[in-house]
C-alpha cells in the first residue's frame, strides 16, 4: 500500500548550486507564507555560521503542499566535509532533485552525493540550476551529467531522468531550455509524477531507522527518521536496536512528544503513520543508526556504516601565559564535556582521550572545514583552548601503510594552468583529467589530503583569485613519500609584553607581522612570517632609549606596513608540526609548542 498524499525528496548538489535558494522559493509558492508576511533569504541556513559564510552545514527538513500532496523536503549539505550528513538522509526519501550548476556544471561533491543515491536505487530528476547566468552552457552540461550518469552505471531508468531548467532565484522551471518558466509547477508536477510515494504498510509492527539527530537543551536528543511501517501514537511503549551491534539487549523507552514537519515550523502530533518523516523526543541516548521499534518486533534495520575520518587535530586546555583571561570555559572537564556533546549531533566526528594526558583530545573529522567550524562554533560560545595543526590518518592496507586521496577538481584560468600543475606536482598531486570550458580550464587531480594542507592560499595567488577548487575524498592509496609543507619561517616574539612601533618597525624588515602596535605579546609567539626556510625571534617589545641624541618625536617617522590580518582557516593552514594555534573568544594567537627561546634551540639540536 502506498501512501499518495505524501512524497520524501531530498535536494543534492555541489556546494553554490543554489539548493538553499530554491528550497526558499518552493516554500513560497508552497504557500507557506502568509501574504503579508516577512520573508528572509536562505531561510534553511538557520546557524549564523551558516549566514555567514553563505553555506549549509545541518541537513534540515521541511515540508510545502501542492494540490492535495504533502512533500517533505531535506536540504543537504554541499561540502564534502558533512558527506557524513548527506549519506545518512538519502535513507529517508524515495527520490531525489540533483541540482546542476548551468555554468560550472557537474562538479567533484555532484558526483559523490550522486552515486549514494543512485546505490540505493533512488530515481532522479535532473534539475539544471541558474539557467539566467550569462555564462550558462546549458547544453554542454546536460550532456556532462548524462556522462556522469554513465560513468556511475546507473539503470537504464536512472538515466533517462527528466530533466527541468530552473533558475532558484527567480522561481521559475520549464520542460525546455528554450521556453522560459513563469514559476515552480513544472517541478512540483514532475515530483508528484515521477518520485514514487513511499510504501505504508500500516498494520505491521512500528519501525523506524534514526538518520538524523537534533539536539535541545530542554528535551535532550531528537531523533528524525522515516517511518517505515506500522504507525506510533504519543506515549507508546518502544524499543531501541542497532543493525550493528546485535548482541546487545534492546533498550525500553517511551516516545514522549512527536512531530511532522510543516513549513518551518515542527508541528506536535499525537500519532504518525508509515511514510511519514518524524521528529520523536523522550529517548536519552538515541543515536544515528539506531531502529526505533515496537516492543514485541524488534527487527534492527541495515545501516550503512559512515565513512571513517580521514583527519585528527588535537585539542588541548590553553597554557599560554595569558591562558584564562578572555574565556568563560577554560578547564578540561568543559573542554571534554564539549567536544562530547558535539559527536551526539555530528556522526563523522570521532573524539579520543590523548593517552598520558588529562587535558589533551583526538578529534578526527572528514576535513579541515568541518573541524574549523567546529572551532569558530566552540569559539563564539566563549570556549579557550589551543588546537595542533590537521594531520590525516593512516589506514594500512595489505601491509602497506595508506593514505587518503582527495579528488580534486580546479577551474583556472587558462594562463594560470602551468604554476597550478607545477605547485601540485610538487605536492604528489597526478592529472587525471584536462578540458577546455570557454576561455578556462577545468583540471582533475588525485592529491593526497596532507598535500592539499596550507594549498589553498597558494592556489588563490596562482590564479589571480578567479581560480576555483573545490574536492572530496575518493579512496586510499600507498603513502606517496614525503611532502614539503611549508617554504617559509616563523618571527617569534622573544619576550613578554606590549609590542611598540620601534620594536615592529625592526622585526618588519625580516619579514610579513600579523600583529600592531599595542598587541600584548608572550615569548615563543609566532608575530609573522619570514621568507627564510628557519624561524628567527625578534624584539617587538623593544622601546628606543632615550638620550640627549635621541628624540622622541623623532619616532613619528617610522612608517609601519599594515600587519596581515588571519582568518582562522589562514591560521590552521599557516601552522607547521611544532606550532598550536590559541584559540579565544576575541582573539586567535599562534604560538610555538615550546615558549622558551632556549628550550627550543635544545629541542632542535635533540632532534637533529
Amino acid at each position: 500500500m502506498q501512501n499518495n498524499h505524501l512524497r520524501n525528496v531530498a535536494i543534492i548538489a555541489h556546494v553554490d548550486h543554489g539548493k538553499t535558494t530554491l528550497v526558499d522559493e518552493m516554500l513560497k509558492q508552497g504557500g507557506i507564507y502568509r501574504e503579508n508576511q516577512a520573508t528572509v533569504d536562505r531561510v534553511m541556513d538557520s546557524g549564523d555560521l551558516e549566514r555567514e559564510r553563505g553555506i549549509t552545514i545541518l541537513a534540515k527538513n521541511t515540508a510545502v503542499h501542492y494540490k492535495d500532496v504533502k512533500i517533505n523536503i531535506v536540504d543537504t549539505p554541499g561540502h564534502a566535509d558533512f558527506g557524513g550528513e548527506v549519506e545518512r538522509i538519502l535513507k529517508m526519501v524515495n527520490g531525489v532533485i540533483l541540482l546542476v550548476d548551468a555554468a560550472e556544471g557537474p562538479m567533484p561533491q555532484t558526483r559523490f552525493v550522486l552515486s549514494k543515491a543512485l546505490e540505493l536505487g533512488h530515481k532522479v530528476i535532473v534539475v539544471i540550476n541558474k539557467i539566467d547566468r550569462p555564462d550558462q552552457r546549458i547544453h554542454e552540461v546536460v550532456d556532462e551529467v548524462l556522462e556522469l550518469l554513465l560513468d556511475l552505471n546507473a539503470t537504464d531508468e536512472q538515466f533517462e531522468s527528466p530533466t527541468l531548467f530552473c533558475s532558484g532565484r527567480n522561481g521559475t522551471a520549464s520542460y525546455s531550455p528554450d521556453v522560459p518558466g513563469t514559476d515552480l509547477t513544472p517541478l512540483f508536477e514532475t515530483i508528484l509524477n515521477y518520485i514514487p510515494a513511499p510504501e505504508a504498510d500500516v498494520d505491521q509492527p512500528f519501525q523506524m531507522l534514526v538518520s538524523s539527530i537534533d539536539y535541545n537543551e530542554f528535551v535532550g536528543r531528537i531523533a528524525i527518521g522515516r517511518i517505515e511501517r506500522g504507525a506510533i501514537r504519543q506515549n507508546q511503549e518502544i524499543a531501541v536496536c542497532n543493525y550493528h551491534s546485535p548482541d546487545e539487549p534492546p533498550k525500553k523507552a517511551k516516545a514522549v512528544s512527536l512531530y511532522t514537519f510543516d513549513g518551518l515550523s515542527r508541528v506536535p502530533v499525537t500519532e504518525a503513520a508509515a511514510g511519514e518523516i518524524i521528529a520523536m523526543s523522550g529517548i536519552g541516548d538515541i543515536t544515528i543508526g539506531d531502529t526505533i521499534c515496537a516492543p514485541d518486533a524488534v527487527e534492527p534495520i541495515e545501516f550503512v556504516k559512515i565513512s571513517a575520518p580521514t583527519l585528527e587535530m588535537t585539542f588541548s586546555v590553553n597554557d599560554s601565559p595569558f591562558a584564562g583571561k578572555e574565556g568563560k570555559f577554560v578547564t578540561s572537564r568543559q573542554l571534554r564535556e564539549r567536544l562530547f556533546r558535539e559527536t551526539l549531533k555530528d556522526v563523522s566526528l570521532r573524539v579520543s582521550e590523548v593517552e598520558n594526558s588529562t587535558d589533551s583530545f583526538n578529534v578526527a573529522g572528514r576535513g579541515e572545514m568541518s573541524l574549523s567550524i567546529l572551532i569558530e562554533t566552540m569559539r563564539r560560545e566563549g570556549y579557550e583552548f589551543q588546537v595542533s595543526p590537521p594531520r590525516v590518518l593512516y589506514q594500512e592496507i595489505d601491509g602497506k601503510k595508506c593514505e587518503p586521496i582527495e579528488r580534486l577538481v580546479c577551474d583556472v584560468p587558462a594562463d594560470a594552468v602551468g604554476s597550478v600543475m607545477e605547485k601540485l606536482g610538487a605536492r604528489k598531486g597526478e592529472l587525471v583529467q584536462m578540458n577546455p570550458v570557454g576561455a578556462r580550464m577545468k583540471l582533475e587531480f588525485l592529491v593526497p589530503s596532507r598535500g592539499l594542507f596550507g594549498y589553498r592560499n597558494e592556489f588563490l595567488t596562482d590564479t589571480k583569485g578567479e581560480g576555483i577548487m573545490a574536492s572530496v575524498f575518493d579512496s586510499y592509496a600507498p603513502y606517496k613519500g614525503d611532502i614539503n609543507r611549508r617554504a617559509t619561517g616563523s618571527l617569534v616574539a622573544f619576550e613578554t609584553g606590549e609590542a611598540v612601533t620601534y620594536g615592529l618597525f625592526n622585526a618588519q624588515e625580516r619579514g610579513a607581522l600579523f600583529i600592531g602596535p599595542g598587541t600584548p605579546v608572550y615569548a615563543g609567539m609566532v608575530v609573522g612570517e619570514t621568507p627564510k626556510q628557519e624561524d628567527i625571534s625578534v624584539n617587538v617589545c623593544k622601546k628606543k632609549q632615550l638620550t640627549n641624541m635621541r628624540a622622541s618625536g623623532s619616532d613619528e617617522a617610522l612608517r609601519l606596513t599594515p600587519p596581515r590580518q588571519m582568518s582562522l582557516e589562514q591560521c590552521l593552514e599557516f601552522l607547521s608540526d611544532d606550532e598550536l594555534l590559541e584559540v579565544t573568544p576575541k582573539n586567535l594567537r599562534l604560538r610555538k609548542r615550546i615558549l622558551s627561546h632556549a628550550d627550543r634551540m635544545k629541542a632542535l639540536k635533540g632532534g637533529k
